[in-house]
């Protein structure tokens, strides 16, 4: 019998796979986010993300070097830092021979709302001034500041209705922080009354049962584009076992939406009483608000209005938790959004199990937007009735219409549920900008799809868009004018879809790309489209790949002739 021998250099390497950990990039990162081995919470999984966040504000990027300190501190595979540093655009990742980017970045939205102003010119003129060892140019999605179009971020400081001249001054400012914010502190919301409900609903003058009667005579409804009704929502997370949490998306990415920073910026605490009281509504442990990072100022804002709630007592400390995004469309779907929650990539969860059942570290959560928790103190401040009676042409409620594009006033406009768009537009807009005629709108964003004029009339609500291949979602209008390329508006928006697809199925990553080119070709092949389009709504794992084409479908359907004007060939 002849024995092997094993060579004991080939069965033990005698140290890991891969680049040696360097000591000193670990002793810098424990300098800047704590030591691990006194604090060991820190090394929780779903604090990934923010300490990506930490390294890429102290260093401008991430290098490669420090992602292997951050997985040994963490105890986490290096894979998978990896993965998730670089599924988010706002995170630069830089090999081990590549140079950090430029000290200064400039992002120039690429949004329809800015195409429409004028963005690609911007773009193009501030590339041409740039000096690229100093400063960067960058394409960027929607940075929910559609009213003043075109936007460009400077360093961190957003620039509304932005020129290469103010771009410039800026610059040789060194005016790169965020605006200030002047928002009403908790004295002063305490003075008309703010946080009454929440002690009312913690003393046991309110019940949980009164109170989802009255969100439900008023009608509401989620407000970040699906329009579940609230009571209803929280009736489910109820009814499992505890324990639970209570999410806030505040990650509106939608092209075209931008309520949410509206209301945050000028009435934070009034958001907060509804978060809280949503959150003990379902008997939260704890209160999570996850914020875009294109929102800067707020995020400081959010953290001082928390800060000033747990100096009077009216939170514990910790229970409210603060998260930034890192720039991905996809987090604004709920169960993304909890993936991101957790320190991973954002994509979403097969269902069910829905979010409601398990979702935050597996437990049920409640998961609602913005601007549906603000109306909470409001509607029992004012009564169900006061809020229900408040729509039109039969509908209930009141809606915040984020409008951009041909308008003489572009903003947020507070309006009665079921209004229609001319109406929107000639009480509420001032019209059509000069030397424009409507030629048609988005109803609900990038993807509520696209109405023609002659559908200006339609009642603008949930539920009543369907019929024509549209829906309201976030109430994001974006109004087209005669002046406006269809073409360009359609590439504009599957360029954006397929950009931030999360890649995980492949109806939506290979069809919203498919489709891109398709709408590149000097003629339309419409039974292609058609074909596509079915294919990525009956297929796609999420929203995102189920709404693509429904722009798209629209021009099909209702644009033909005004195609035709503007000389895209349509086949089929």
């Amino acid at each position: 019998m002849t024995v092997q021998t094993v060579n004991p250099k080939r069965r033990f390497r005698g140290k890991p796979r891969g680049r040696e950990l360097d000591t000193d990039e670990l002793a810098a990162l424990r300098q800047l986010i704590g030591d691990e081995r006194e604090q060991p919470e820190m090394r929780r999984r779903d604090l990934l993300i923010e300490h990506l966040h930490a390294i890429q504000d102290s260093r401008g990027h991430l290098p490669l070097a420090a992602l292997r300190a951050l997985a040994s501190y963490m105890n986490l595979p290096m894979a998978a830092v990896y993965e998730t540093a670089t599924f988010y655009a706002h995170f630069d990742v830089t090999h081990d021979d590549q140079q950090a980017p430029p000290a200064i970045t400039l992002r120039v939205c690429d949004s329809l709302s800015c195409q429409l102003a004028g963005a690609e010119a911007l773009r193009a003129r501030l590339e041409e001034g740039a000096d690229p060892a100093e400063v960067r140019v960058l394409r960027a999605p929607c940075m929910g500041r559609c009213e003043t179009a075109p936007v460009v971020e400077v360093g961190h400081r957003h620039l509304g209705h932005a020129t290469p001249e103010r771009v410039t001054a800026a610059l040789e400012a060194g005016d790169l922080h965020p605006d200030p914010i002047d928002w009403p502190s908790l004295a002063d919301y305490r003075v008309v009354g703010g946080y009454t409900l929440l002690a009312d609903c913690r003393e046991g003058r309110v019940s949980v049962e009164t109170l989802m009667q009255e969100l439900e005579e008023a009608g509401l409804r989620g407000l970040g584009g699906a329009g579940f009704p609230t009571f209803r929502k929280w009736h489910f997370v109820r009814a499992e076992p505890g324990p639970r949490y209570c999410v806030i998306n505040a990650d509106e990415g939608e092209p075209g939406t931008f309520k949410d920073r509206y209301y945050l910026e000028r009435e934070p605490h009034r958001f907060l009483e509804g978060a809280l009281v949503s959150a003990w509504a379902v008997e939260a442990e704890a209160l999570y608000i996850y914020l875009r990072d294109e929102y800067p100022g707020l995020h400081r804002v959010l953290r001082e209005a928390t800060e000033e709630l747990e100096q009077a007592g009216l939170v514990d400390p910790g229970y409210v938790v603060l998260r930034r995004g890192a720039g991905a469309y996809i987090c604004g779907e709920e169960s993304a959004l909890i993936e991101s929650l957790e320190g991973k990539p954002g994509k979403p969860r097969h269902r069910p199990p829905f979010v409601a059942q398990k979702g935050l570290f597996d437990r049920p959560t409640l998961v609602n937007n913005v601007e549906t928790v603000y109306w909470i103190p409001v509607i029992h401040k004012r009564g169900a009735e006061w809020f229900a009676s408040q729509g039109r042409h039969g509908r209930k409620g009141l809606r915040s219409f984020s409008v951009s594009g041909r308008v003489r006033y572009p903003g947020v406009h507070l309006a009665p549920a079921g209004i229609t768009l001319r109406e929107l537009v000639d009480e509420y807009c001032g019209g059509m900008a000069d030397g424009h005629r409507l030629l048609g709108y988005l109803p609900g964003g990038a993807s509520g799809g696209i109405l023609p004029a002659s559908k200006a009339d339609v009642p603008l609500d949930f539920d009543t868009l369907q019929e024509h291949g549209c829906f309201i979602g976030s109430a994001a209008i974006i109004v087209l004018s005669d002046q406006d390329d269809l073409r360009g508006v359609a590439t504009n928006l599957l360029a954006f879809f397929a950009d931030e697809s999360c890649g995980q199925c492949t109806p939506c990553r290979v069809g919203s790309e498919k489709m891109l080119t398709l709408l590149e070709r000097p003629e339309w092949d419409a039974a292609a489209l058609d074909r596509l389009s079915q294919v990525m709504m009956d297929a796609s794992i999420c929203g995102l790949g189920q709404a693509a084409p429904n722009p798209v479908l629209g021009l099909l359907k209702d644009f033909r002739s005004e195609l035709a004007d503007q000389n895209v060939i349509v086949r089929g």
